[in-house]
């Protein structure tokens, strides 16, 4: 692990957490952030590392992993949920925060801080085409049943997952993006990306948000159990049988292991599906997944 790095992102954790209580930037800080790493510093990333990234099988079991690990998901928390009797909206809010870990905004830099920036475009194959694509279809049926939406079509989901900038980005590495670019080229993509670590952990730290439901402590800690330890542990024994050896098991475990992802907390919560709950999964599963990625890094190894 990158001691200098994961500092940085506590550090940088605590500080937008700290602003976000001092209420020293305006209230759209978070999303303008967000913003710009979603638009220039990760696509910088992507485009550093993506075209050194062999096609191979293996690239399919990385795919695979998010949708198999979504099956175990339903099952799991269906059984958790009958069996502690949660509410119908607390089993809605599980089956959003526990199958969508925070695979990109968290997820990249800390597979960066963890394992090395030649490790990211496996990352972001585990995102874009498992995370993003699970929360396009699988995410909003939730939000569709539960909280009385209409279902996405295929074209919106077509057009959710074209309008990506890391995706483009992705298949620009792939097709067209030499594997050692000029030296201004090379030089201009290391500054934006390196900017991408504690951008992206401010931006969260602004995020934030702790409560403890106390009624809601049961589908809590049941829905962390499964998001941090059985999740990861299950991805660890898929890994080998589904052919991937090494850096891409790695960073394909800690992707797995990531906390529960913003964004689904937040459609929970505009929803009404139980905002304390969701809430409480997004940021207490933040805080202890700082102690837990490391040592699915170290163990994945």
């Amino acid at each position: 692990m990158a001691f200098d790095a994961f500092a940085l992102v506590l550090a940088m954790l605590a500080l937008g957490y700290l602003f976000q209580r001092l209420r020293a930037l305006p209230a759209e800080a978070a999303q303008t952030l967000n913003l710009v790493v979603l638009y220039v510093c990760l696509p910088a990333a992507v485009l550093r590392y993506a075209p050194r990234l062999q096609l191979e099988p293996a690239l399919l079991g990385v795919v695979a992993v998010p949708w198999l690990l979504l099956g175990a998901t339903v099952l799991l928390v269906g059984l958790a949920a009958r069996g502690l009797k949660f509410r119908r909206a607390e089993h809605a809010v599980l089956l959003l925060t526990v199958a969508h870990g925070n695979t990109s905004f968290l997820g990249y830099p800390l597979t960066r801080a963890l394992i090395g920036e030649h490790a990211l475009p496996y990352a972001v194959v585990y995102d874009q085409f498992g995370t993003f694509l699970v929360l396009s279809t699988f995410g909003l049926w939730v939000l569709a049943r539960y909280g009385g939406e209409q279902a996405p079509g295929l074209r919106q989901v077509a057009l959710r997952v074209a309008k990506f900038p890391p995706l483009w980005a992705l298949l620009a590495g792939f097709t067209v993006m030499p594997a050692h670019p000029p030296a201004w080229v090379a030089g201009g993509l290391q500054r934006l990306s390196d900017a991408l670590l504690p951008l992206a952990m401010l931006a969260i730290g602004l995020s934030v948000r702790l409560s403890l439901p106390r009624d809601e402590l049961k589908p809590l800690a049941a829905g962390l159990a499964l998001k941090l330890a059985v999740l990861p542990a299950l991805a660890l024994l898929l890994a080998p049988w589904l052919g991937l050896r090494g850096e891409i098991a790695r960073a394909t475990v800690l992707e797995a292991a990531m906390p529960p992802m913003v964004t689904a907390g937040a459609l929970a919560i505009a929803h009404g599906l139980v905002p304390r709950l969701a809430a409480a999964m997004v940021g207490y599963g933040l805080l202890l997944s700082l102690l837990t990625l490391p040592l699915w890094a170290h163990w994945s190894g």
